[in-house]
């Protein structure tokens, strides 16, 4: 699902690129740690880029692909990351159903990124099949998500557009990594009463996964 003309201005303005920067970054970085020399990422959701830049620059991805549903975006980014045109390839698609231009085949990522995508996508299970597909077993899913709670608060529902069914709080976007083998752990926090859940699941090599622990 697209956003709308005011979401998709206040994700590219200066306050959501500092909190992105200065707090998100660092707290995945913290919960996760780096992937390893010479990764391979991909983003869902590449937006104007800025959070792929972050991949390359801060978590130190060697190449990384980026999906974006919105052709527009897809644009914006590529002018974002001219200077690293070597290390990115940027796909208009689908998280559910990866484009075959960025050659993602099973098992091909050491890491999968996701600032605050999943929850615009109605059938968001079917992204996380995807993302589990193509991590490699101890790959790394990054994630900062916006829960069922903060989308049925005045201002979410006002200002912005969203899947009106099947949301997902906190616990039920664990629950659901943890029983497609993402081992979640520790490695998660809530904020805001549960509006926004932060977090990095690392692919099992079957379908188990590890408690959960939110903060």
């Amino acid at each position: 699902m697209l956003m709308n003309k005011v979401e998709t201005a206040l994700v590219a303005s200066p306050p959501r690129r500092w909190l992105q920067r200065w707090y998100e970054t660092p707290t995945l970085i913290r919960l996760g740690g780096l992937p390893a020399p010479g990764s391979r990422a991909l983003e869902l959701g590449c937006g104007s880029g800025y959070g792929t830049q972050l991949i390359l620059e801060r978590f130190g991805a060697d190449h990384v692909d980026a999906v974006d549903l919105d052709p527009a975006m897809i644009r914006r980014a590529q002018r974002r990351l001219d200077g690293h045109a070597d290390r990115v390839c940027l796909a208009q698609g689908s998280a559910t159903d990866l484009p075959l231009s960025l050659d993602a085949r099973d098992g091909s990522y050491d890491a999968v990124f996701d600032f605050g995508i999943i929850h615009h996508i109605p059938n968001w299970r079917d992204a996380l099949d995807e993302t589990v597909r193509v991590l490699k077993p101890g790959g790394r899913f990054y994630f900062d998500e916006v829960t069922a709670i903060a989308l049925a608060s005045r201002t979410y529902r006002l200002l912005f557009d969203h899947p009106e069914y099947d949301r997902f709080t906190a616990e039920e976007f664990v629950t659901a990594l943890q029983e497609r083998g993402l081992a979640v752990d520790d490695r998660v926090l809530t904020r805001r009463s549960g509006r926004y859940v932060l977090g990095v699941a690392r692919r099992t090599a079957g379908r188990e996964a590890g408690p959960t622990a939110a903060e």
